[in-house]
């Protein structure tokens, strides 16, 4: 007798590294701060943008630059041989397009902007954007593969108004106040200006020249960005390198006199507004299409060293380097993912404090007794959560016990339907937090669970 062969087994499908899901008892914070960005950015007049995923190599080695760590090791790169016209078609007449994941959403907008010919209208042009972003970079606490972004970008043509520093202030201003109305707590703004285009060519050569004597003694990375992008060697985060790039000229000494005037009516308007910032000299951000003002908001609770939870700046020229018509813009990204972290880190603090278990009860869990209740504990759902309570329904087959016990773990109130309140539309409602079970009518149920009735009054006790 032979043995039966098994069939092999499979091992179970996951996740690619770096990719996560985002399950039902996380979605709720990621909604609530897209709604919130979404509601306060409509009141400064930013309207939605959104970009395809996918985008021509080209956009970003022009825009972003060549010689950036994201354009030379970070992007998820391809060729597409899909002849133009004839998609699908493939073989030797076709033409090999590069394509790219987006890395970053900034040149994206910005070549819609020149695609759809938005400067032409002569106004003023406010976007914001909700997405994924993609980047081949090693995984590690807040960064992903697969992350996401909320950015904003202000553009149009000079005689919009774009070039103001009032432009500046008011990206910033706007900013505090969404991390203040999220309860982001111990926010810090670091602000800095890499001046002009012109500016920044000049203070790459003085940097590049100041680096050569150094050069071996910093890290792999800046010994290769000394030569090819000088500017990130001052972002570099090694312990080792840092006192060597601390004596390094600062770019805030080689920037023309119309860029420090520039810098000092956003640092003006900023103090007008009562948002504190700390200037910063070495926050240089190493994307090539950054002039004048750039910042970062950092925070002390939920990243650990790699503190950082959006950025931005100034970019005069993109428009131009895309083919474009002249069209100075400012913009910034949040990274949504970072965020997240640090609001789900600060809240177990609260809860840690108070003593009470993190994450939103549902407002009520309503038990029927037995199966034949079933149609009615549904209809008396549909009824609650149209007033707009949240409701969970239990199937009839649980024991009153196993009921309470759910019930106790997903809502703050547990509402009984038996035969007995099925039929006299009283129904038995017990609040988890006080303790107290109390008799409500059927008519008072949903203003008593959304706890606008006083305790106990009016209600058949």
């Amino acid at each position: 007798m032979t043995e039966s062969k098994k069939a092999p087994v499979r091992a179970a499908l996951k996740a690619v590294r770096g990719t996560r899901d985002l399950l039902p008892d996380q979605t709720p914070l990621w909604n609530n701060v897209e709604t919130t960005a979404r509601n306060l950015f409509a009141r400064y007049g930013f309207g939605e943008i959104r970009t395809p995923v996918l985008e021509a190599t080209e956009l970003f080695a022009r825009g972003v630059g060549e010689e950036t760590d994201i354009v030379s090791k970070e992007m998820f790169t391809w060729e597409d041989r899909a002849r133009a016209g004839g998609e699908g078609v493939h073989g030797p007449e076709s033409k090999a397009q590069s394509l790219t994941l987006r890395p970053e959403n900034t040149a994206g907008v910005v070549r819609a902007y020149i695609e759809h010919q938005m400067a032409h209208s002569g106004a003023l042009q406010k976007l914001y954007y909700i997405g994924p972003q993609f980047r081949r970079e090693r995984p590690q606490r807040g960064r992903y593969r697969q992350f996401w972004q909320i950015g904003a970008e202000v553009i149009g043509p000079p005689s919009s108004g774009s070039e103001s520093p009032l432009r500046d202030a008011e990206i910033l201003e706007m900013l505090a106040g969404f991390l203040d109305k999220l309860g982001v707590r111990g926010w810090r703004l670091e602000l800095s200006s890499v001046g002009s285009y012109q500016d920044r060519v000049r203070y790459n050569e003085i940097l590049r020249a100041a680096l050569q004597p150094i050069r071996s003694r910093l890290c792999g990375d800046c010994q290769r960005r000394a030569e090819t992008n000088p500017l990130r060697v001052l972002d570099c985060k090694v312990p080792d390198d840092q006192a060597l790039i601390g004596a390094l000229p600062q770019i805030s000494d080689h920037i023309s006199a119309d860029s420090q005037t520039h810098f000092s009516a956003v640092r003006a308007a900023l103090e007008a507004c009562g948002v504190p910032y700390t200037l910063n000299p070495r926050l240089v951000r190493g994307l090539d299409y950054y002039t004048r003002t750039t910042f970062e908001f950092t925070v002390s609770t939920g990243l650990g060293t790699q503190n950082a939870l959006l950025g931005g700046g100034r970019y005069d020229g993109l428009s131009e380097m895309l083919g474009g018509p002249r069209s100075p813009g400012i913009g910034f990204a949040i990274g949504e993912d970072r965020l997240i972290l640090t609001l789900q880190a600060q809240q177990e603090e609260d809860a840690r404090a108070s003593g009470a278990p993190p994450g939103e009860l549902l407002d009520a869990y309503i038990a029927p007794l037995t199966p034949a209740q079933n149609a009615t504990a549904l209809a008396l759902a549909r009824e609650l959560r149209c007033a707009g309570l949240r409701i969970e329904v239990g199937d009839g087959s649980f024991k009153l016990r196993k009921s309470f016990e759910i019930a106790d773990s997903l809502a703050r109130h547990i509402v009984l339907l038996g035969e007995d309140e099925a039929g006299s539309g009283v129904f038995t409602v017990k609040a988890f937090a006080s303790g107290e079970q109390t008799k409500i009518p059927r008519a008072r149920l949903a203003e008593a669970l959304h706890g606008v009735q006083s305790r106990g009054s009016n209600f058949v006790q």
